[in-house]
């Protein structure tokens, strides 16, 4: 039987050195009362020291919240995530080496933590295969401190005359995962959550590698409240219980209002979408909703690709297609910045592993995803920058193995302005920052990979649209409006083939109007 605790107790159980694993992403199913509670025991008394702190994606608010409050000179001593965009006071630790940093695949690292939990040899998988988790390349190492640490948490293999990778797995001696109810035995639910973000898995590993299994929860019900259904988690995987206050027990951590329409409890009207204004991320979600058909299953990256959902519902065709997010999401109009992990009337809500496992075998239709660097092979960056180590996310898994792909991004960042309308672009300002490279800094999407894998790869800009070929970039369609020396070629370290029939990118992208478009069939 669980034992119910507060979070101040349940944080002076993790001792010095420990494997900590915290479930959450971004800011939606983190356990913020369980985190504080350690961030605070270790300003005040200056323990534990040296944790390993794994958590499957990044979790925070890009301020103060989630694992930033971790963020503390001898708290931890390893870090092993996927992404750390919203994490900058860790991030900032992880490049000044304070803790060796290991960036793994955020669905490798969902399966991994399955592996564990069935004490499995690891995930043999082709995710990461000629990117930088590659050990030919930098083996998912991070930081300096990661390459003098001597630890590989990846190797190469061969099987069948394939090349794959092996993720090493680890135990994991304690964790904090996040639950809605929670009866007298430990059986936890979560119907007011907006995702299922591996509570079962975590929880299990933990169990089974005889560590202790922590959850924070809305309330305590009495036995038989809970219908079967709705448990997750068995309570003979749960050690101890904590009832949060609800200001560290909010649905997404970067706003105080519950959405009911996000877990199920309730709809609202898609119309109650507002339209998308016409800038250059709605001309890259037209475009690349170019690539729909009806019945469709689309994945969406976070940033720039979340424009996708809004031309949907503003054309009316999201009910055509199914849109997915990676935490587990499918249906409904998902949202976009820290909310990313959440939809307005989702269809379905299935665990965060599972949906890796639809996504590794090629499940997705379609998919949009950013592109902060991109090389003349074909590669892409969204990992790294000066430096400074972000994580891919789940970018990897998706983008390895999905048949058609589109990246969208603005071809140059820092100060670009533009007037958008009449069917045309005008450039009033460019961009500082080159974004089409001679060799990206981190390769995080590998086009030689794809192209052995006759994978469909486009390169959506507002300005310009290229395609992967034999020998690199093609650059098939412009912007009605701009000038191909000055507004592209100029702008690019590299010049990209140019298809014998280059055309004009469609007056319709550039209008306030809805464009009326139409899917077609399969």
């Amino acid at each position: 039987m669980a034992k119910i605790v507060t979070a101040a107790e349940a944080a002076g159980l993790v001792e010095d050195g420990m494997r900590l694993g915290v479930q959450g992403i971004i800011c939606t199913s983190v356990p913020e009362a369980l985190i504080q509670a350690l961030g605070d025991r270790y300003r005040e008394t200056g323990s534990p020291k040296n944790i390993k702190l794994f958590s499957e994606s990044g979790i925070g608010d890009a301020a103060e919240g989630g694992l930033n409050a971790l963020a503390q000179d001898g708290l931890i001593g390893e870090l092993y995530t996927a992404h750390m965009g919203t994490v900058p006071q860790l991030q900032k630790m992880v490049k000044d080496n304070k803790f060796p940093a290991y960036i793994v695949p955020q669905g490798v690292n969902a399966q991994l933590v399955r592996a564990i939990a069935g004490k499995k040899p690891g995930v043999i998988t082709h995710v990461g295969v000629k990117t930088y988790a590659d050990p030919r390349e930098e083996g998912c190492k991070g930081n300096q401190a990661a390459i003098d640490a001597g630890r590989e948490v990846v190797e190469l293999m061969e099987l069948d005359g394939k090349e794959y990778l092996r993720y090493l797995p680890f135990g994991i001696d304690i964790c904090f995962i996040r639950g809605t109810s929670a009866d007298e035995l430990g059986n936890l639910s979560i119907e007011k959550e907006s995702i299922q973000f591996d509570q079962f898995e975590l929880a299990t590993a933990v169990h089974n590698c005889g560590g202790i299994v922590i959850a924070q929860v809305e309330k305590v019900v009495e036995h038989g409240n809970l219908k079967p259904h709705e448990v997750v988690i068995p309570g003979t995987l749960i050690d101890y219980v904590v009832v949060s206050d609800e200001k560290h027990h909010r649905q997404c951590i970067a706003e105080d209002a519950y959405h009911p329409e996000w877990c199920g409890e309730a709809r609202i009207p898609v119309t109650a979408v507002k339209p998308a204004k016409l800038d250059q991320r709605k001309v890259c979600g037209r475009r690349a909703a170019y690539l729909l058909k009806k019945g469709d299953h689309m994945n969406l990256g976070i940033g720039m690709p979340e424009s996708v959902s809004a031309v949907a519902a503003e054309e009316g065709f999201s009910g055509e297609i199914t849109l997915s997010v990676e935490c587990g999401i499918y249906g409904g109009v998902p949202m976009g910045g820290l909310q990313i992990c959440s939809a307005h009337n989702p269809d379905c809500i299935i665990s965060h592993v599972s949906t890796f496992d639809i996504y590794d075998g090629g499940g997705i239709d379609v998919a949009v995803l950013g592109a902060a660097e991109v090389d003349e092979k074909g590669n892409v960056n969204v990992s790294k920058f000066n430096g400074k180590t972000t994580g891919p996310g789940g970018f990897i898994n998706i983008t390895q193995s999905t048949q058609n792909v589109a990246f969208v991004g603005t071809s140059t960042a820092g100060g670009n302005k533009y007037e958008i309308g009449g069917g045309k672009l005008k450039i009033v300002q460019e961009g500082k920052n080159i974004k089409f490279k001679k060799n990206v800094e981190q390769i995080s999407f590998s086009g030689e990979y794809a192209a052995e894998t006759g994978k469909n790869i486009l390169y959506i800009t507002e300005r310009a649209v290229f395609k992967l070929v034999k020998g690199g970039i093609e650059l098939i369609e412009i912007a009605p409006g701009v000038d191909l020396q000055k507004d592209i070629l100029e702008q690019m370290e590299f010049k990209p083939l140019i298809s014998e029939h280059l055309k004009e990118m469609d007056a319709c992208l550039f209008t306030d109007e809805p464009m009326g478009m139409k899917l077609p069939e399969r």
